[in-house]
């Protein structure tokens, strides 16, 4: 694995990204707008970049972008690997690892979920204060690799209190409606069973995702501080469950992003 990593980084920083501060994931429907906002954008394409994973979901673009915000030098993917289109988890959390290797200290992630909580409706966001990993696979599974990190990290504060504390101070002064809620990992690609939204809501989520997950665990395990928001497109009330579809939580992702890309470019900003 560290030849794969150290293959990637190499090929990133031989194309001119140097010193990136802060890493940006953007999910499902995710990134028109924050990309719009990057200065000087470098744009390398995951398939052009040795051992990466290529996204094969049409909603998720599979590029790395390099530019700056702020001030700050960032490293945005705009779309991600998940587990269910095949990948092996170390193959979905490769980026993770090579954007530290690049030298990133904070990561930011965002995603679509599904809207386990009556109280809250589609289009609002959550910032994950915890999640629940009901995936079948952990990327730290096999041989641990001391260089990146112990053999058992510890995952008691997984996404950092400082950069939530940030996201919530930020969304209230600009009068965005920010929830803070638990986001279940599931293995997908299917959407759920009404009987497993009701399993998922008594064990105490709040969202329930596809991705994420693997990344934060990741992120934990190389001492990387995280944070990550769900933007909620579908209704998961299985009393009154309707079919959802791709498009409409595509959609629904869009209508909230410049939300979204408000609270992220504001934390680059003061982070």
């Amino acid at each position: 694995m560290i030849d794969q990593l150290t293959e990637a980084a190499n090929n990133i920083r031989g194309r001119g990204v140097v010193h990136p501060e802060i890493a940006i994931i953007l999910g499902t429907g995710l990134g028109k707008k924050f990309v719009s906002e990057i200065q000087n954008p470098l744009v390398l394409g995951y398939e052009t970049i040795p051992n990466f994973p290529v996204s094969t979901v049409e909603s998720h673009s599979g590029e790395l972008i390099y530019g700056e915000i702020h001030g700050k030098k960032i490293l945005a993917m705009r779309g991600r690997a998940h587990y269910y289109e095949g990948y092996s988890m170390q193959q979905v959390t490769l980026p993770v690892r090579v954007m530290k290797l690049l030298g990133v200290k904070y990561l930011l992630i965002s995603n679509a979920a599904g809207n386990l909580n009556r109280d809250w409706k589609n289009g609002e966001l959550m910032v994950l204060d915890d999640h629940i990993n009901l995936q079948t696979d952990n990327p730290l599974r096999g041989k641990n690799l001391d260089v990146l990190g112990p053999r058992f990290p510890d995952m008691s504060q997984p996404y950092a209190r400082m950069l939530n504390s940030q996201l919530l101070e930020i969304a209230e002064q600009k009068s965005i409606k920010l929830h803070k809620g638990v986001y279940a990992c599931v293995v997908g690609p299917n959407l759920e069973t009404r009987a497993e939204y009701r399993f998922l809501q008594r064990i105490g989520a709040d969202a329930v995702g596809m991705s994420t997950v693997p990344e934060v665990i990741v992120a934990n395990h190389m001492g990387m501080p995280c944070c990550a928001i769900s933007v909620l497109t579908d209704d998961c009330d299985p009393d009154n469950l309707k079919p959802a579809s791709l498009p409409e939580i595509i959609t629904i992702a869009e209508k909230a992003e410049p939300a979204l890309a408000a609270l992220l470019i504001e934390l680059i900003k003061r982070i």
